[in-house]
C-alpha cells in the first residue's frame, strides 16, 4: 500500500525547451539525486532514463512526453519531460495543460532559441508559474547576463535573478546563493551528490551584494511587506524573501533565475529546493472550472478529494499493445475497479488499474486524489482531451487545442499480408496522436498520413517496423493545401429521386462568397417561413458543410468561403432533410466551380540563425523559394532572421542550410497560416 501524500506536498512541473537546450540531461540528473534511478542516464549515449523509446535514443532528442514522480524535502514531484523539437509541439502543450509549474531550461551560450519562445507562450496561455534555469554555463561563450537579458527582451518575462554562477566556462564551480548570501560547490568526485555551503569568496562578495540589492529592489516592487521593510531599512531574512518571491512567481509578476550545468553535475538540488519553494502545489492553483454538458452552467472543480470527480486525460499511449491514458485528476478521488463517466462520448469506462508512473516502468496503486497526474488502464473509447468524472455529477473540462497537420506522405504496406494490419495499427497511432490524420485518396486509393513534419512522420514509420514489425514504403512528402474561391457566385440544385420506397424531393438555391483570410467558413439564412421551410435549413447548413470539405481544384477542403442559402422551394408531403442536404451540396458544388478556385500553400514561420559571414547566401537562397523576409536581428555574435515561406518550397532546406553555412545554420519552423502564393 502506498503512503498517502497530502495535496501541499505535490508538486506536478513540466521541463520546457529548445532542442539541445538540456531537458532531459536535468531530468536525469533530478532522477539521480532524488534517488529515483541509481545511475545517471546519459542523452548521448542513448541510456536517459526518460527518453526510453528506441527512436528517442537513437536521435538523441525526446519525441513523447514522458511522466515520472520522484520525492524531495518530504514533497512528490511529478515531472513532465516535453519534446523541444517543432515537429512535436502538441506533447509540450498537453502536457503544460495539466501542469501547475515549469522549468524553462536556457543554453548559456544559444540563449532564448526560438523553440523556447513557443513552449514559453504555451505556458503563458495556461498561466503556468515558471522558474528559468540558465544550463551550461561551463561552456566556452556561455553568457549568463545576456541570456537574462534575453529572458526579458524575447519572452517579455520578469526574470528575478536569485543565483549567480561562480566562475564561467571552464573554471565554473558553483553558484551564488544571493537569498542565503552563501556559496554553494559541488563535489567532482561524487558525480555531484555532496556539495557544501561556504562563505562567499572576498573577490566576489562586491558583485553579490550588488546582485542581492537589485532582488529586493525588484521584489519591493510587487510585494508590499517587502516594500515596507526596504524601505524602513530593516535587514529582510531568507524567509521573507522566499514567500515573496513564492508569492510573485504563483501570482505571474516574476520569474527567479537559477543557473548550473546539468552535465557536470551542479545546480540540480537547488533547483529541485527552488522548484518545491517558489512552484505552487496542486492546492494553490485556481480551481479548473468546467461545464455541466446539459445545462452548460459553470461548474467549479476545487482540488479536494471530498469533491465529485473531474479528471482530464491528457495523452494516450500505447504501452506493450495496451492503452494507457495518463490523466491529471483535479477534483475528487479516482479508484481502480470503479466506473466513470465520460460527458463527451456519453459513455460509461471502467478503471481497471492506476499506475503512478516512472517513464515506462510503472506502480500499482488503489486510488488517487486531487493533484495527482497517473496513468489508468482499462478505458476503451476515450480519448486525448476528455474528461473522466462521475455519471451523477458530470462536468466537462476545456479541451486541449490541437494542430492542423501540414505535411503528408503517401504509405503503402510492402506485402499484401500487412495490409490489413496496417490499418490496425493506423489506427492505435491516430489514437495516441491527435496531431496524425490518415485518410485515403479518392483518385489513387493510397492512405494518406498527414503530420506536423518531416521529421515527426519519419519517426511514426520507424515506430511501425520497430513496433508492429510492419514494413512500409513512404512517398515523398506532400504537402496539404487548401483552397478558396475568387469571386462572388450562385447556384441551385434541385432533388427529386425514390429512396428505399420513399420519394425525397429538395430545392435550394446557394450563394458563395470570398471572405477575409483567415475568417473560416459561414453560414447564413437569408429566407423567410414564407418562402422556405425553416426546419431543414440546419440540413441544408450540414450539406454545405460537408461540399467544403473537398475543393473544385485539387480535392483538398475550401476554406474562407461565406455560404447564403438565398432561396429554394419544396413539397408539402415530400420534404426530407436527405433530399435539402444531397441538393445544398450539388448547389455548392456548381457554384465552386464557377468561382474561380484557387489553391492556398500552407506558409510556415521560419526564424534561421545564422553567423554574419553567411547572410548573403542565406538570403538569396530564402528568396530562391519564394520566402519573404519580415526581420533580420543581431543576436550574441550571430543573426536571427525572421521570414515566412510556402512549406512546398522548404523540403530539403536543413540539408541546404548546413552546407550553405559550414554547418553552422540553425533553424525552426512552424505553421503561420493559409495563403495564396
Amino acid at each position: 500500500m502506498t503512503k498517502k501524500i497530502k495535496i501541499q506536498q505535490i508538486r506536478n512541473i513540466g521541463i520546457i525547451a529548445h532542442i539541445d537546450a538540456g531537458k532531459t540531461t536535468v531530468t536525469e540528473r533530478i532522477l539521480y539525486y532524488t534517488g529515483r534511478s541509481h545511475k545517471i542516464g546519459e542523452v548521448h549515449d542513448g541510456e536517459a532514463v526518460m527518453d526510453w523509446m528506441p527512436d528517442e535514443q537513437e536521435r538523441g532528442i525526446t519525441i513523447t512526453s514522458a511522466v515520472t514522480a520522484c520525492p524531495w524535502d518530504k514533497r512528490e514531484i511529478h515531472i513532465i519531460d516535453t519534446p523541444g523539437h517543432v515537429d512535436f509541439t502538441i506533447e509540450v502543450e498537453r502536457s503544460l495543460r495539466v501542469l501547475d509549474g515549469a522549468v524553462g531550461v536556457f543554453c548559456a551560450v544559444g540563449g532564448v532559441e526560438p523553440q523556447s519562445e513557443t513552449v514559453w507562450r504555451q505556458a503563458d496561455k495556461y498561466r503556468v508559474p515558471k522558474l528559468a534555469f540558465i544550463n551550461k554555463l561551463d561552456r566556452i561563450g556561455a553568457d549568463f547576463n545576456g541570456t537574462v537579458d534575453m529572458i526579458r527582451t524575447k519572452l517579455k518575462a520578469n526574470p528575478l535573478i536569485v543565483q549567480l554562477p561562480l566562475g564561467v566556462e571552464d573554471n565554473f564551480r558553483g553558484v551564488l546563493d544571493l537569498i542565503r548570501m552563501q556559496a554553494i560547490v559541488w563535489d567532482d568526485d561524487t558525480l555531484g551528490a555532496t556539495f557544501s555551503y561556504t562563505d562567499i569568496p572576498e573577490d566576489e562578495k562586491q558583485r553579490a551584494e550588488t546582485y542581492r540589492d537589485k532582488l529586493i529592489e525588484t521584489l519591493a516592487d510587487v510585494d508590499d511587506n517587502v516594500m515596507e521593510a526596504y524601505l524602513a531599512e530593516e535587514s529582510l531574512d531568507a524567509k521573507m524573501l522566499v514567500q515573496a518571491i513564492r508569492k510573485a512567481a504563483i501570482d505571474l509578476k516574476l520569474v527567479p533565475v537559477l543557473c548550473g550545468s546539468a552535465l557536470k553535475n551542479k545546480g540540480i538540488q537547488p533547483l529541485l529546493d527552488a522548484i518545491v519553494a517558489y512552484l505552487p502545489s496542486p492546492a494553490e492553483v485556481a480551481s479548473i472550472q468546467g461545464i455541466h454538458p446539459e445545462s452548460k452552467q459553470i461548474v467549479e472543480c476545487p482540488p479536494l478529494d471530498s469533491k465529485p470527480l473531474a479528471a482530464l486525460i491528457f495523452k494516450v499511449s500505447m504501452m506493450e499493445g495496451r492503452k494507457m491514458s495518463f490523466a491529471r485528476v483535479y477534483s475528487g478521488r479516482l479508484e481502480a475497479g470503479k466506473d466513470v463517466y465520460n460527458p463527451m462520448r456519453k459513455c460509461k469506462e471502467k478503471v481497471s488499474r492506476i499506475l503512478r508512473m516512472h517513464a515506462n516502468k510503472r506502480e500499482r496503486v488503489d486510488s488517487v486524489g486531487a493533484g495527482h497526474i497517473v496513468g489508468v488502464v482499462g478505458l476503451k473509447d476515450s480519448s486525448t482531451g476528455e474528461t473522466l468524472c462521475q455519471a451523477n455529477n458530470p462536468v466537462l473540462l476545456e479541451n486541449i487545442e490541437i494542430y492542423k497537420p501540414v505535411i503528408s506522405v503517401a504509405v503503402e504496406p510492402k506485402t499484401h499480408a500487412d495490409m490489413d494490419r496496417l490499418k490496425d495499427v493506423m489506427d492505435k497511432f491516430l489514437a495516441e496522436d491527435p496531431t496524425l490524420s490518415l485518410r485515403q485518396d479518392e483518385n489513387t486509393g493510397q492512405m494518406i498520413l498527414s503530420g506536423m513534419g518531416e521529421l515527426h512522420l519519419e519517426v511514426i514509420t520507424s515506430r511501425m517496423r520497430r513496433e508492429f514489425n510492419i514494413q512500409v514504403n513512404a512517398g515523398k512528402p506532400q504537402v496539404v493545401y487548401r483552397e478558396s474561391i475568387a469571386q462572388e457566385t450562385q447556384a441551385g440544385a434541385e432533388f427529386d429521386k425514390e429512396v428505399a420506397g420513399q420519394r425525397h424531393f429538395g430545392q435550394v438555391r446557394i450563394r458563395l462568397t470570398p471572405l477575409q483570410r483567415g475568417t473560416g467558413n459561414k453560414f447564413t439564412n437569408k429566407t423567410k417561413e414564407d418562402n422556405f421551410p425553416q426546419a431543414f435549413v440546419s440540413a441544408v447548413e450540414k450539406g454545405v458543410l460537408e461540399s467544403f470539405e473537398s475543393g473544385p481544384q485539387m480535392g483538398y477542403p475550401v476554406v474562407d468561403v461565406g455560404a447564403t442559402l438565398v432561396g429554394g422551394s419544396f413539397k408539402e408531403s415530400m420534404a426530407t432533410e436527405l433530399a435539402y442536404r444531397v441538393s445544398a451540396a450539388m448547389a455548392c458544388k456548381t457554384a465552386m466551380a464557377q468561382a474561380n478556385a484557387y489553391l492556398l500553400d500552407p506558409i510556415m514561420k521560419v526564424e534561421i540563425y545564422v553567423p554574419e559571414e553567411f547572410m548573403g547566401d542565406v538570403i538569396g537562397d530564402l528568396n530562391s523559394r519564394s520566402g519573404k523576409i519580415e526581420a533580420i536581428e543581431p543576436k550574441m555574435g550571430i543573426q536571427e532572421i525572421k521570414a515566412v515561406v510556402p512549406l512546398a518550397n522548404m523540403f530539403g532546406y536543413s540539408t541546404n542550410l548546413r552546407s550553405s553555412t559550414q554547418g553552422r545554420g540553425t533553424f525552426t519552423m512552424r505553421f503561420s497560416h493559409f495563403d495564396r502564393v
